[in-house]
């Protein structure tokens, strides 16, 4: 074993050289800045303020989508059949057409006459009956005040004693609605100097 005083000068003992990392190493243990962690969570703060707005962002999307869905589907459900009532609705008007091309109720007139005009007014009734079951409506425009959404002028004529203007004194054909969407217009002759006027000009 060899005396540490032997050893040339300038040389540490073995044990010491080998302490010596260990000594730097307990000394320096991190050497970051000291708000290394309050700028990292600040970071990690904004990343999830980042993160939660796009989620927002998303979910909001989402919401409006689901429900133009919802409204779309609702659509197709009660104005699917808009064609086929527009025809069915037709047919409703020529029925009535034929119930007015009758004779009118008279005494004396003959039965079987009074039999079918019964006859048409019952399966006018069934008619309307099924076409109100679908959402399918019928509106009489005589005596009401003139809407454009519902009504379509054919023709003005001066108004009558007692009738105000712009009221629909005559009606060729009733408005008809599905679902309360307009399917066709009531055709009307209206008293002059309402708003149909004011329209038409």
């Amino acid at each position: 074993m060899s005396d540490p005083t032997d050893l040339p000068p300038g040389t540490a003992p073995a044990d010491t050289q080998a302490a010596a990392p260990a000594t730097e190493a307990e000394a320096s243990p991190d050497q970051s800045p000291p708000n290394s962690f309050a700028e990292r969570i600040a970071a990690l703060e904004a990343e999830v303020a980042q993160f939660r707005d796009r989620w927002m962002r998303a979910e909001a999307e989402t919401q409006n989508l689901r429900a133009r869905t919802q409204r779309e589907v609702a659509d197709a459900r009660n104005y699917a059949i808009q064609k086929f009532a527009g025809d069915v609705v037709e047919a409703a008007q020529n029925l009535r057409r034929g119930l007015e091309a009758l004779p009118a109720p008279r005494e004396g007139e003959d039965p079987l006459l009074a039999k079918l005009r019964e006859g048409f007014e019952g399966v006018e009734r069934s008619f309307i009956g099924m076409l109100e079951r679908h959402g399918i409506q019928r509106q009489e425009a005589q005596g009401q005040p003139f809407d454009p959404a519902l009504h379509q002028a054919m023709a003005e004529q001066p108004a009558p004693d007692g009738v105000a203007p712009g009221t629909v004194i005559q009606a060729w054909t009733p408005a008809w609605t599905l679902n309360g969407r307009l399917l066709k217009p009531a055709m009307v002759v209206v008293a002059a100097g309402g708003s149909a006027s004011a329209s038409a000009a």
